[in-house]
């Protein structure tokens, strides 16, 4: 990676550009797979289509051997938990659709459970959040933020559009180019459906919940070990407190150990530890439905769920102070370290 000109190092003294080299991650050019257009799924209305969901989630998951990887070494854990907070800080600021952080994370994983990076933490990490957060947002979003305008919330390294752009590459080569994952988003809709009762209010609100509980479980790696539906239907089981009266094929085809196994640690690790969440009051009594399920998730506003942020309480001062920030970075031409 080139270093820039000693010119523009001396009218930018207050920045040290760094000369690591990302070909140690092999990011040789690839050839470009046929571009396709990708048009978002409806939601799933019948029996058959939640079937074939079910039939081709396991394709777009980690291998179970990545699981305990993460549960064996400190380090990955410690660098994923960091990449994924940047990420959901990101996601919130932007105010990106929540299938986008699922994506997001969901091709994070993906990358790592096949391809180690050279370094447990630092640039390769964060190069890799930013190219994922950026594919996931190509997906899923109408309009997308510059690769440069991307990197917010004062990281520790800035890289230039075309660096990031082939780590986009190999990541879609590591991922055999199946990015339109199966995510629990795919499944939330169905499900709602199949509680009980639900009116338009219920509706709305049980999708947020379920919705917010589902990005939360990204921060976990122990849900790592469930597919999608099983999150889904987790999800809305938690949310709603009431049982899903399920078709016989769709029930057969759902691990209800899974589930049950999926709910308690939604209960443990996403519900009891989190104040701000206040999802037993939510079950508990009927509030009114937030304007939008975009925003269901400020990621960096809840500190009780993010233990590695230094300052929990000021995502607000971030969000401010972030345009000029931006500005000032628009002209790096390389990898910058503050």
């Amino acid at each position: 990676m080139s270093l820039p000109s000693s010119d523009h190092s001396s009218s930018s003294s207050s920045s040290l550009y760094c000369s690591k080299d990302v070909s140690l991650m092999d990011l040789s050019p690839i050839p470009r797979h046929p571009s396709t257009t990708t048009i978002p799924p409806p939601p799933p209305s019948d029996e058959i289509t939640v079937s074939s969901l079910m039939d081709s989630e396991p394709h777009h998951m980690p291998p179970d051997d990545y699981l305990h990887r993460c549960r064996d070494h400190s380090l990955l854990v410690t660098a994923r938990q960091d990449s994924i907070n940047w990420i959901l800080k990101v996601h919130a600021y932007y105010h990106f659709r929540p299938v986008t952080a699922i994506l997001s994370v969901n091709y994070f994983d993906r990358f790592l459970s096949s391809h180690s990076l050279p370094q447990a933490s630092g640039w390769p990490f964060q190069l890799l959040s930013v190219a994922c957060l950026s594919l996931a947002a190509k997906m899923e979003e109408p309009l997308v933020p510059l690769l440069l305008d991307l990197q917010i919330f004062e990281p520790r390294f800035i890289f230039e559009p075309k660096t990031v752009q082939r780590m986009e590459l190999r990541v879609m080569s590591i991922l055999n180019w199946r990015l339109n994952s199966v995510t629990p988003f795919h499944f939330l809709h169905y499900f709602i459906s199949k509680l009980p009762s639900s009116s338009s209010t219920s509706f709305t609100r049980v999708f947020s919940s379920s919705s917010d509980l589902i990005l939360r479980t990204t921060r976990v790696v122990d849900f790592l070990g469930f597919p999608p539906s099983t999150i889904a239907a987790a999800a809305v089981l938690c949310a709603a407190g009431k049982s899903l009266d399920l078709p016989t094929s769709v029930e057969e085809r759902i691990n209800k150990e899974m589930v049950r196994s999926c709910h308690q640690l939604m209960e443990e690790y996403l519900i009891d530890t989190c104040p701000s969440a206040q999802f037993k009051d939510r079950r508990a009594e009927l509030q009114a439905a937030p304007p939008s399920p975009i925003g269901v998730l400020d990621a960096a506003a809840c500190g009780s769920c993010d233990t590695r942020s230094e300052n929990p309480g000021s995502s607000s001062q971030a969000a401010e102070a972030e345009p000029s920030a931006k500005r000032l970075r628009s002209s790096a031409p390389d990898v910058q370290q503050p």
